[in-house]
């Protein structure tokens, strides 16, 4: 059976793209449509011009309502940028009867008070992704739903951003004439896209070079162990080689593009390129070697970062299926062997085609939109556990209902209460929501 129809919004440095989507009979996911369009308004992830972010957004989605038929009005958004950081922390709570089978709503309970945690000023949390569950001392359970026990704890992931940065990319979806469903930060929804469940259990890297910003996830056990953000992209790479080679950045970019290497020792010394002369002046010959010297200088130093992380989450032993590399600068010939010689784990670029159907454009299969179809492939998973959750709720419901005769009804009113309530994803969306109309208000 096909699933719902969900929307991607990739709002990146370089690019916004919007991708339309839904998952078919076969479990894949059948891209219907899909718009991109140069970002004007972000730098390194985050928005710096409002108005013209707007303007990019809607383009974008434009492009994706003509290809794809439908008309647009929810998104699930992703979010990155350098104020990205996350940390682990474990909670709790005593059960009031350990004889009843633990709920979805306990669970849920337990997650939302990791948003009660107390952030530094101007921080919010994000998203808080469970990864595994204690019941009485009894560690490593990944589904705990339908058991026994007591003291119900779980390890938690938790990511934190500025709060301003989320605003605003709120105030422009908004201003988009678009609803906001989901903020996904966007490494995790890029693993969605390229990575295997095999790789996720052996321990893997998921790094995804943008063009402001590069991302990275680390999974181990199927579990996410560690996130973070560099400040350095593809981007950085252009402004040296136009730097380096005393051209615009126009010309820059597409040498980078069409003749870059990340491998300076890959290209011979007679390989010359010509950049057209600016207003009559004679063409500029540039060697391939040089330029590969220029982009190997600047990768280095991404990568040194990029391992520096993996050391720093103390999983770099455990990591058997090594580095995925995807996004825009996974594109940059040589880079796989680069990131090998500095890190000496094993390292394959990252296609989004894992979970796509088989007639999808060649183009979508690009690592550039691994964001946007793991936004696409997220915003399903989690539309889908709502379903799931709805489901059991009603059960629990006209369970409770039937017990009113016996219990009376001040029960069935607390369950109720609780059952309705908000998830930590929706009331932080919300209070941006509330935030905007009183900002417009004003």
């Amino acid at each position: 059976m096909e699933s719902e129809i969900i929307v991607g919004l990739d709002i990146g440095t370089t690019k916004i793209a919007c991708i339309v989507g839904r998952k078919n009979e076969y479990g894949k996911i059948e891209i219907l449509g899909y718009g991109k369009t140069e970002s004007i308004g972000v730098k390194r992830g985050v928005v710096a011009n409002i108005e013209n972010t707007v303007q990019s957004i809607r383009k974008a989605v434009k492009q994706a309502e003509e290809k794809s038929g439908v008309a647009i009005k929810y998104v699930n958004v992703g979010i990155a940028g350098q104020h990205i950081k996350s940390h682990q922390h474990r909670g709790n709570i005593i059960r009031d009867d350990d004889d009843k089978e633990i709920s979805i709503e306990e669970i849920d309970s337990l997650t939302h008070n990791m948003y009660k945690l107390s952030m530094a000023p101007g921080e919010e949390i994000i998203d808080v992704i469970p990864q595994d569950y204690i019941i009485d001392n009894e560690s490593g359970i990944r589904e705990p739903v339908g058991m026994l026990g007591n003291n119900l704890e779980a390890n938690f992931h938790i990511i934190i951003g500025q709060t301003a940065s989320a605003k605003n990319i709120y105030k422009c979806i908004k201003k988009a004439d678009l609803e906001m469903v989901n903020l996904i930060l966007e490494p995790i929804a890029s693993a969605e896209a390229v990575l295997g469940e095999e790789e996720k259990e052996a321990g893997v890297v998921l790094v995804d070079i943008g063009g402001g910003t590069t991302d990275i996830a680390i999974f181990q056990d199927n579990i996410i162990r560690h996130s973070a953000v560099i400040p350095f992209g593809g981007d950085v790479v252009t402004e040296d080689v136009k730097e380096g080679c005393t051209i615009i950045k126009k010309h820059a970019e597409e040498l980078k593009v069409k003749f870059g290497s990340a491998l300076a020792s890959e290209n011979r010394d007679d390989e010359v390129v010509a950049i057209p002369g600016l207003r009559g002046r004679p063409p500029k010959e540039i060697t391939l070697k040089n330029l590969a010297s220029i982009i190997q200088a600047r990768m280095e130093e991404i990568v040194e970062q990029i391992y520096f992380e993996i050391k720093n989450s103390g999983f770099e032993k455990k990591l058997i299926a090594g580095i995925v590399l995807t996004g825009g600068g996974a594109q940059l010939k040589h880079i796989d062997q680069l990131t090998e010689f500095i890190t000496g784990m094993a390292t394959r670029i990252g296609y989004p085609n894992e979970h796509l159907a088989n007639d999808v454009v060649d183009e979508m299969a690009s690592p550039m939109y691994a964001t946007g179809v793991g936004l696409v492939i997220e915003g399903i998973s989690r539309f889908d556990y709502e379903k799931v959750k709805e489901g059991k709720s009603l059960l629990l419901k006209v369970d409770e209902t039937a017990e009113l005769n016996t219990k009376g009804k001040k029960k069935v009113r607390k369950k109720e209460k609780d059952i309705s309530g908000e998830t930590g994803t929706a009331r932080f969306l919300k209070s941006l929501k509330d935030w905007f109309e009183s900002d417009t208000s004003e």
